[in-house]
């Protein structure tokens, strides 16, 4: 029996929780910055145009101004709860879902054969709508691959009402052209180059790939990713909460910190925290991020507030690499000229340890050391209490 798979994926999801609470946000452009007030994380349709994602808000002045753009701080715990809502609300419709993040859910529609899958998908997200105010995109196929490139062109495709079937459409191939590789669901931004330099360009020159190469370039995950773009279902659901997207630790200082030192006391102590809540997750970062900002309450003084990241050699949540990138990366931000009212780090790019490919290039790293060092840390703090032993 064919399997079918539908991912729910909520639309602008930070803001249209704000636009719940606040309903003369509908029809204008709205960006939601990150906790440190500095990055876009959510941005209506409206303000995409203006705004790119994760682009520091003080070097849009001009747009937010010329174009009445609305910026709201982050509100997670408000966003945890509608989180929840849209999920109490999903899984009225199936026995079988997996939430993925905050603001996906997969689901199986299995067992529903005496319905069209598009209409009931149109009920699911109408259903949605009504019970939280979330509107949410569907996309449909025999794969969960597929049915997340069926959201993207359900986003993408506002005739098309926020449900797409790739599976009833005529000519899927032609769909996998326009779907570039970045954009495939478990290619990451060094395998889409790799691919690129061997001319795969897009999610059908990918399926059409010989299985042997496909294995060599792309390990076995990479392999099952071509089957499910042709159709063959390999990924099941996962029935415990998705892995997080992504680690935020930050603080604000109660005394502004003027000197290189002190924040790299903070950032550093963010890193290690960072560290242990990955390590709890059985997860590794693959990229870090530093970002500072001054006392934006402080009209007198001079405001600035920047970021810098970098990718990782190789995925890890081993603490003295984390520190290590993280003051190199604030190194390159820090501007002696400012009092900073906040630092903090974001991990992101996060993959499960048991997944962890190794990099020819780093070939010193002795992995069960880090590890065994890493787990004594965490076993002695976990007895002793958070901070007696330290970096």
């Amino acid at each position: 029996m064919n399997k079918i798979y539908a991912l729910v994926d909520c639309n602008s999801f930070y803001v249209s929780c704000e636009r719940v609470f606040n309903p003369s946000l509908e029809g204008k452009p709205v960006v939601v910055l990150s906790n440190n007030d500095g990055c876009a994380v959510s941005r209506s349709s409206e303000a995409k145009k203006w705004i790119p994602m994760g682009a520091p808000i003080f070097k849009y002045k001009k747009e937010v101004t010329l174009h009445d753009i609305k910026l709201f701080s982050s509100n997670y715990t408000l966003y945890s709860d509608m989180s929840n809502r849209v999920m109490a609300t999903l899984s009225r419709f199936t026995p079988n879902m997996e939430v993925y993040s905050i603001d996906e859910a997969f689901l199986s529609l299995n067992g529903f054969e005496s319905k069209d899958p598009t209409e009931y998908a149109r009920l699911i997200r109408n259903t949605v709508k009504k019970h939280t105010g979330i509107p949410v995109s569907i996309g449909i196929g025999p794969t969960k691959t597929l049915a997340k490139v069926a959201n993207k062109i359900a986003k993408s495709h506002p005739e098309l009402g926020g449900v797409f079937n790739i599976d009833k459409h005529p000519k899927i191939n032609e769909v996998l052209k326009k779907i570039k590789t970045i954009d495939i669901w478990g290619i990451g931004r060094r395998q889409t180059q790799n691919l690129k330099n061997y001319g795969i360009n897009n999610a059908y020159d990918l399926k059409v790939a010989p299985d042997y190469w496909i294995r060599k370039k792309l390990s076995v995950m990479g392999l099952r990713t071509a089957w499910e773009l042709r159709g063959t279902s390999c990924i099941d659901l996962e029935k415990m909460p998705g892995a997080r997207k992504g680690i935020i630790r930050s603080r604000s200082f109660k005394k502004d910190v003027e000197t290189l030192e002190g924040l790299k006391e903070a950032v550093a102590t963010h890193a290690s925290r960072g560290g242990e809540k990955l390590r709890e997750s059985g997860l590794i970062a693959s990229y870090i991020t530093v970002f500072i900002r001054t006392n934006k309450h402080k009209k007198e003084d001079f405001q600035y507030a920047n970021s810098a990241g970098c990718f990782l050699p190789e995925p890890t949540s081993y603490t003295p690499d984390l520190i290590k990138y993280v003051l190199t990366n604030l190194e390159k931000i820090y501007n002696p000229n400012c009092k900073y009212k906040k630092a903090g780090i974001a991990l992101s790019g996060l993959v499960p340890e048991n997944e962890h490919q190794l990099n020819l290039l780093t070939p010193g790293i002795n992995h069960k050391k880090n590890s065994d060092l890493m787990k004594a840390v965490d076993n002695i703090n976990g007895s002793w209490g958070t901070n007696t032993v330290r970096f």
